[in-house]
């Protein structure tokens, strides 16, 4: 029997539509089927809601610091109503467009789930019609963990019904220790809850530089209630909301609690098991350097692969998978260097090793760093600081490693990123010329290392 389609595409967000895109640009047949809304955990209730929620977050500050530059501002009121409402409207606005830009690419879309039949078969379920292709996409993504499963961990909510809320809560519990826990802790402190971020290890973050973590623990200690080294016991329901007891018997009243723990693969009820691909203990799909599943025709691409769990490396992963499969152009992703930001207030911009890392790999480095206030707070008043951090490989004078914590991290380590990316040496950076006055120009302006760090065991 002839394939109904040469390409389908299992979940229709970021590395999904990418893939199924590019394959129908270079004239593949392609059909994609999502069970829930296009776009994905990014679009939907990730990324791009989150970012919009920031946004409102950050005009506290900036009515604060409108004072010492001679602006009376009447006491602001904040609404969460309006803020639901257009944030939600506006991914609305852009489901509408993945929507658009895959029918204009020629790709059939079925808003229902798929089950994986055979190597070559998907079943959708609502229409019970199955369709043969040439080649399966699986790009489902992954789903937020209710962890640890303590008693009363059902009364939690997670960053899927986050974004349902109702009303802003007066109290809430955030508890984890990465980027989505940090953001939203940092949302609702700056949206005017009263905010705890619990974490059981000793720092937020595993994974960025040290010194990073530490920046950012003592700015959020000035705006929430920072609890490290604590987990959870139990959530009790009680008249007044909800109650949380931590394992030093200590207790947390919250109108909600939200848990941001982890997440894991989407895998569950695909039919995997019907062509013999067995999850890793992740519960991932393991794949090679080509997205390539053990079975020749299934490949798999984004974060139900486990890989590197960022909205643009399931983009390059969905595009790399249609060059490869149907544009004849054999493509990887490298994933050892991938420019990162969260969203905290301040910002955390990252690409490349921390400083532990460096010295590990690199053998002797140069640490080179800078900690000031920002030109705007010298008259607004603000006591955060910016932290800029350049690492470089002694031996070869290239820079492994640039670190940022303060205002537009995120949008200054992408341009960053690419110079890292060529190659870019520390000459290469001397010899720039600083732009001034920003808080960039440091970058470029740092002549002299704070320390030089060898290889451990040396020196």
């Amino acid at each position: 029997m002839s394939d109904d389609v040469d390409l389908f595409v299992i979940g229709g967000g970021s590395g999904g539509v990418r893939a199924a895109r590019i394959a129908a640009g270079y004239g593949a047949r392609v059909m994609l089927t999502e069970e829930y809304r296009v776009g994905g955990t990014c679009v939907i209730r990730g990324c791009v809601p989150k970012k919009l929620m920031v946004y409102a977050g950050r005009f506290r500050d900036e009515f604060e610091d409108a004072a010492g530059f001679g602006w009376t501002v009447e006491p602001p009121r904040f609404d969460w109503s309006v803020l639901k409402r257009r944030r939600d409207a506006e991914v609305t606005r852009l489901e509408g467009i993945y929507d658009a830009n895959l029918l204009r690419a020629g790709v059939e879309i079925a808003p229902e789930r798929a089950v994986i039949e055979d190597a070559h078969t998907v079943r959708l379920l609502t229409s019970d019609r199955r369709v043969k292709a040439g080649k399966i996409l699986v790009a489902v993504g992954a789903r937020p963990l209710k962890e640890p499963t303590v008693p009363g961990i059902e009364h939690a909510i997670t960053s899927n019904e986050v974004f349902e809320l109702e009303s802003l809560p007066e109290r809430i519990l955030v508890i984890g220790g990465g980027y989505i826990a940090v953001e939203f802790a940092g949302i609702f402190a700056a949206l005017g809850s009263r905010t705890t971020l619990m974490h059981r290890g000793d720092r937020l973050l595993r994974g960025f530089d040290d010194e990073v973590r530490d920046a950012l623990a003592e700015a959020y200690s000035h705006r929430m209630d920072l609890r490290l080294g604590r987990t959870l016991d139990r959530i009790d329901r009680r008249a007044d909301g909800l109650q949380a007891t931590l394992d030093d018997g200590s207790t947390i009243a919250a109108d909600q609690i939200l848990l941001a723990t982890g997440r894991r693969p989407n895998v569950e009820g695909l039919g995997l098991e019907n062509v013999g691909i067995t999850p890793d203990a992740a519960g991932a799909i393991p794949v090679d350097a080509f997205s390539r599943t053990s079975v020749p025709s299934i490949f798999a691409v984004g974060d139900v692969t486990n890989r590197a769990n960022l909205t643009p490396v399931a983009i390059r992963e969905g595009h790399a998978f249609a060059d490869t499969e149907f544009g004849g152009k054999p493509t990887t992703v490298d994933h050892s260097l991938i420019p990162t930001a969260v969203f905290s207030t301040p910002e955390i911009g990252t690409v490349g090793l921390s400083e532990a890392a460096a010295r590990t790999a690199c053998g002797q480095i140069d640490v080179y760093k800078a900690s000031f206030r920002p030109m705007k707070a010298t008259l607004s008043g603000r006591e955060e600081r910016i932290l800029m951090k350049v690492l470089v490989e002694a031996a070869s004078d290239r820079v492994v490693g640039v670190h940022v914590f303060g205002h537009d991290a995120g949008e200054l380590i992408q341009a960053v990123g690419i110079a890292v990316t060529m190659g870019a040496t520390k000459a290469d950076f001397d010899r720039t010329i600083a732009v001034h006055p920003t808080a960039a120009e440091e970058l470029v302006t740092m002549r002299v290392p704070a320390v030089t760090k060898h290889p451990v065991g040396v020196g």
